[in-house]
């Protein structure tokens, strides 16, 4: 029995090359039964009209099913469905019946809610999207970064790409940031005191499992990052919030109490406020006083196109209480998710093993991709690179929301993606952005930064790192105008 030809179609709208939509249509096919063993493909000449692309495209893809057994090869007769193709279980399905169990009652710990905001997916769509934490496509080094993950799919790297490491880390990764990555913050630490992570987000939820619990009291700066006060709050333990001024968190404000400060000195989340070099020493000096550990997360450092950065809080720390927490998915790309943790030597120990229980390690393949890309001088290369191009875009987002009379809530004095606005006190932001969307205009409103009792709505984010410098002026004249609108 033959295949119709008009089975096939690809859709305008897939990822990949015509030669590996074609093979996955195939094998999904075979996959869901639809195609069975024995049955005729379309010829190659036939299949490449219909598509509307070349033969050679079709050969190579039902080339390669025939090495992979989905598809056998019968001289002058064509392609047909292997008799030992993968084929899908035969089972009839019992129908499913009223539910009965009590979920509201039967988990224990409700991990939904909370502030972390939905970002849409389809942002890229957006004409203005003034998003933060995107990637570029446009400043990012496909080539390299290619050439790099197909070395570390190589014979020579294969036990790394494969092997089981437990507990540990790729020795080339932690060796580069030991070594460069952490002395360009004046970071002098031994492998033996670093841990990759998944993110700077689950570094975050390592330190709060293991530091903190209920009787026990952890500080944060108001406005913060809402997915920090989340994990906060499923631990149990009281929480002080403090606010932020134009020079970070204020270091006479941290209660006697505490045990655990979190602080984002070098670049304030989300305000970007930078912490001067003489609070910075008052807050360690503090954090001793009152036997406090301090959690530095250093999310955007990379960042700093107009200023050298401050040194790092862990680099003047003299008696080991910073914990550090860097990432590369805010330079690199988001879906990356790769960042490490610095700290004493048995605190990490038990950052190991704690990580070690839930997830064992990040991805083997992907540690040795970014060693790589980073020994071989393509992450030094894109960082100057998306340096140029931010500080472009961040000149020609001052000048449009200066000549519209936007207001900036603090002014960066180094960099970064962002700019943190402050519209007048009767406007949501939050309505605003949903009303934006209607001129293809993203923005991030600032109510979820603040704390409950703190809470204010007319504060936002402007993103600058994945828009076009032509398309800023517009966008802000979107943002203006909709502020100017406002209901009261």
């Amino acid at each position: 029995m033959a295949i119709s030809v008009e089975t096939f179609f690809l859709n305008p709208d897939a990822q990949g090359t015509l030669q590996a939509q074609i093979q996955e249509m195939i094998a999904a096919g075979i996959l869901s039964g639809r195609f069975r063993a024995e049955e005729k493909l379309p010829s190659s000449r036939k299949l490449a009209a219909h598509l509307g692309v070349s033969r050679i495209t079709v050969t190579l893809a039902y080339t390669e099913l025939v090495a992979n057994d989905y598809l056998t090869a019968r001289g002058r007769s064509g392609f047909f469905v292997s008799g030992t193709a993968p084929v899908p279980p035969s089972f009839s399905p019992t129908e499913k019946g009223q539910e009965t169990v009590d979920w509201a009652g039967t988990i224990t710990r409700q991990f939904t809610g909370g502030d972390t905001p939905r970002k849409p997916k389809d942002w890229r769509s957006y004409r203005y999207p003034f998003i933060y934490g995107q990637a570029d496509a446009t400043l990012f080094d496909h080539a390299n970064w290619r050439l790099c993950a197909l070395r570390a799919l190589g014979q020579k790297d294969f036990a790394a790409m494969t092997g089981d490491y437990f507990d540990q880390d790729d020795p080339l990764l932690i060796e580069y940031i030991a070594r460069h990555t952490l002395p360009r913050r004046g970071i002098i630490a031994r492998p033996e005191e670093i841990l990759i992570t998944l993110g700077a987000q689950n570094a975050l939820w390592i330190v709060v499992q293991l530091l903190l619990q209920q009787g026990r009291k952890a500080a944060i700066e108001d406005p913060s990052y809402y997915t920090l006060r989340d994990q906060l709050g499923h631990t149990g333990c009281a929480l002080d919030v403090i606010g932020v001024d134009s020079d970070g968190l204020p270091p006479k404000q941290i209660a006697a109490d505490t045990d655990v400060v979190f602080t984002t000195p070098s670049h304030q989340s989300p305000t970007t406020a930078t912490m001067p070099m003489a609070r910075r020493k008052a807050l360690l000096s503090r954090a001793k006083e009152i036997d406090a550990i301090v959690v530095e997360d250093d999310y955007e450092f990379e960042m700093s196109f107009r200023a050298p950065p401050s040194p790092a809080l862990k680099s003047i720390d003299s008696d080991g209480r910073v914990i550090y927490l860097g990432s590369f998915s805010k330079s690199l790309f988001p879906g990356l998710r790769l960042g490490y943790l610095v700290g004493s030597e048995p605190f990490i120990r038990q950052a190991r093993a704690l990580r070690a229980n839930v997830l064992r390690h990040p991805p083997g393949h992907i540690q040795r991709t970014v060693a790589y890309f980073l020994s071989l001088g393509h992450y030094d290369a894109q960082i100057r690179r998306m340096a140029r191009v931010l500080q472009e875009r961040r000149a020609v987002l001052e000048e449009a929301i200066s000549s519209h009379g936007l207001i900036p809530a603090n002014r960066s004095l180094y960099g970064g993606s962002s700019l943190w606005m402050q519209a007048p006190a009767h406007v949501d932001m939050g309505r605003a952005a949903e009303d934006l969307r209607a001129n293809s205009v993203i923005i991030e409103p600032g109510a979820p930064f603040f704390s409950t009792e703190t809470r204010r709505h007319n504060f936002y984010r402007l993103g600058y790192s994945s828009i076009a410098s032509e398309r800023i002026p517009q966008g802000v004249a979107h943002v203006a105008e909709a502020i100017r609108n406002a209901r009261p």
